[in-house]
């Protein structure tokens, strides 16, 4: 027989510490049903640092609002470190939850991070956050997911100064940077600050920008000097600029594309959202396309489709309404290009930028 706990009876300041108690009453292997008015990532990693026991925990539905959760209490870690399971969470709960797990960590404290893909530009995010306290090991990869042990290695000197994520993109990769940067970006908050710490001001990434977004971001230089440059990009409030917004009738004609489905993805966990999205545009031919609907704007995907996509990629929202977002995805013909199944373009949902 399950416990019930309704956290929403105690004041928020009490809910690790009835949590805790609670958890700690019960025998290996009973569950307690928790309702709460705010996630419990933090609270459930911290019980397993704090009381050195694995814990498993799902969410009835990881969107509905008060959280339904059934937390299982497991064996002894004996020196092992406890999991979070991602999998089911929207990008953006994702990284807000990790990145407040990761605050609060102490010195060679740690977790495992279970996830659907490869979380590197987490990886990125923290460095860039915390410094050379972060530890990353992959543990596996494969169908079942990405295990990466993270360990704070050390006392962080992290000053956020009223940013919601830093990069330092002299750090990454070449190739991975504008991708890493365009996906984040999509998860902030209207009125959220990216900042960007570069070797110089990285122009080509304005233009892209001002591209994509149009007048609906700021961009501020906030520091220069030789080697070091660091921007601030803040998402401003109100208006739909970016180069997913709707297609006018005529270039509707020029770039038509038929219609062969109706892809509905709601009743999806998220873990499995992008994995089917992905595999119906994998297999469009030129000219063709599906609707996508979804009950929150897919932006995020839109950058991972620019990202990873070549000039055949078409996107058009078709509605924008609270819990019913309609999106064409489509292929184009592109002159002077031979007719494929979009393999090539689409590339690996395992690859997709976290």
């Amino acid at each position: 027989m399950a416990t019930e706990l309704d956290l929403r009876e105690h004041p928020e300041d009490e809910h690790r510490r009835t949590l805790f108690d609670t958890l700690s009453e019960i025998e290996t292997g009973d569950t307690v049903e928790v309702v709460a008015n705010r996630d419990l990532d933090l609270h459930l990693v911290r019980y397993q640092i704090e009381r050195d026991r694995e814990i498993e925990w799902t969410y009835a539905d990881p969107d509905a609002e008060p959280r339904e959760l059934t937390v299982t209490k497991r064996d002894p870690l004996e020196a092992d470190l406890g999991t979070i399971d991602v999998r089911d969470l929207k990008p953006q709960r994702r990284h807000e939850a990790l990145l407040a797990i990761f605050d609060e960590l102490g010195a060679d404290e740690g977790f495992v991070l279970h996830n659907d893909h490869d979380p590197k530009p987490l990886y990125h995010e923290l460095r860039s956050m915390h410094g050379d306290v972060v530890d990353w090991e992959y543990r596996s990869r494969g169908d079942d997911g990405w295990r990466v042990e993270v360990v704070k290695t050390g006392e962080s000197d992290a000053d956020d100064e009223g940013v919601v994520t830093r990069y330092d993109v002299r750090d990454i990769p070449k190739e991975e940077r504008h991708p890493t940067i365009h996906h984040r970006y999509g998860m902030i908050p209207e009125g959220g600050t990216m900042e960007l710490i570069a070797p110089h001001e990285p122009r080509p990434l304005r233009g892209e920008f001002r591209e994509r977004y149009g007048n609906a971001f700021s961009w501020e230089v906030v520091e220069s000097e030789p080697g070091r440059c660091r921007v601030q990009i803040t998402k401003e409030a109100g208006g739909d600029a970016d180069g997913s917004g709707d297609t006018n009738e005529a270039e509707a004609d020029d770039e038509a594309v038929e219609i062969l489905e109706e892809l509905d993805v709601r009743d999806l966990p998220p873990a499995q959202r992008h994995e089917r999205i992905f595999a119906a545009y994998d297999d469009l031919t030129e000219g063709t396309g599906f609707v996508l609907v979804n009950d929150h704007d897919p932006k995020p995907l839109y950058h991972q489709f620019e990202a990873e996509t070549g000039p055949e990629f078409r996107w058009e929202y078709r509605q924008k309404e609270p819990g019913e977002f309609r999106v064409l995805i489509g292929k184009t013909r592109v002159a002077g290009s031979e007719p494929s199944s979009g393999k090539e373009a689409a590339g690996d949902a395992s690859n997709a930028p976290f």
